[in-house]
């Protein structure tokens, strides 16, 4: 029993840890993305109607990717371009992806999806307790591990990352020196909604195999959260989607073993945690100046 409850927040934490390691590249930037639950939704929908009509379940990855990316170009656009707001502009995407795919969703409602087999390495997912646990899983968990390790590496090893990191931190002085901030900013911009994209593919494909109205629930939010949660480091990424994974399935559980909670409850404890977290973390001032982008949230406009 003690493994399939880890199982289940392995499956839960990896959507957040996708959408949560996207994010963080584009906040890395300087850029906030609110947009990530309408990403999600798109890429969710996107990904199960590529998947359901090939027969594909990579054609359906590669689609909510694309999906993602065509949404985070909107934003980009919208907020880098035109200097819009960036939060009422993520805001915004939020609402249209959310509207869009209920939209493209309507003729997949209640259609099965296809299925995913786990892949299971040989030697290592015969081995006791973490052999099927670790070794045994879906994926896009393995997609999660090496996407989070690749993006610490690039962020903290590479000139890019370095780039990345002094765009977000002095747009100006990066401009000075020659790098482009739009650029940066575009393409990490790109590269959160190619993220969020296929954590709503996992909902679509994985998680829930089938396509229902707003399957997100609030997943992009979490995601949100999750990147300050993190103080903007990947590694802390894994351990925070991994604590609110397992308060999301909490309520599963709770019904499972018959404790008298009512479930209206528990579904708002992955939502409450999350508000508790923040406020604890907004209080610690200098943990937050660690890490935190000196420019996020702030459009840059060149003089010349």
């Amino acid at each position: 029993m003690f493994e399939g409850i880890l199982l289940t927040i392995i499956t839960a934490a990896t959507p957040l840890l996708f959408a949560a390691i996207g994010e963080l590249v584009a906040e890395r930037s300087g850029v906030l993305n609110l947009g990530v639950e309408g990403m999600m939704a798109v890429g969710a929908v996107c990904g199960f109607a590529a998947s359901n009509l090939t027969g594909n379940p990579l054609l359906g990855v590669l689609a909510a990717m694309i999906a993602g990316m065509l949404a985070a170009s909107l934003f980009g656009i919208v907020a880098l371009f035109f200097v819009a707001n960036q939060n009422a502009t993520g805001v915004a995407l939020t609402l249209f992806g959310l509207g869009l795919s209920g939209l493209i969703g309507s003729a997949f409602v209640g259609v099965p999806g296809v299925p995913i087999p786990k892949v299971y390495i040989p030697g290592l997912s015969e081995l006791p307790v973490v052999g099927t646990l670790v070794f045994g899983q879906d994926p896009f968990v393995y997609g999660a591990i090496l996407l989070t390790i690749a993006t610490w590496w690039f962020i903290f090893k590479t000139r890019g990352g370095l780039i990345l990191r002094a765009v977000g931190d002095n747009a100006a002085s990066a401009h000075a020196l020659g790098f482009s901030v739009f650029r940066t900013r575009f393409l990490a911009v790109l590269f959160g909604g190619a993220c969020a994209g296929i954590a709503g593919a996992y909902l679509s494909m994985v998680y829930t195999p089938q396509w229902t109205q707003a399957m997100t629930a609030g997943r992009g939010w979490i995601a949100l959260a999750l990147v300050v949660f993190a103080s903007w480091l990947p590694g802390r990424l894994v351990i925070g989607a991994l604590l609110f994974g397992a308060v999301s399935i909490l309520q599963l559980h709770a019904q499972a073993l018959g404790i008298g909670i009512p479930s209206q409850f528990l579904s708002m404890l992955p939502y409450i945690v999350t508000v508790i977290a923040l406020v604890l973390i907004s209080r610690n001032r200098a943990l937050l100046s660690v890490n935190t982008p000196a420019t996020l949230g702030r459009p840059f406009v060149p003089d010349t």
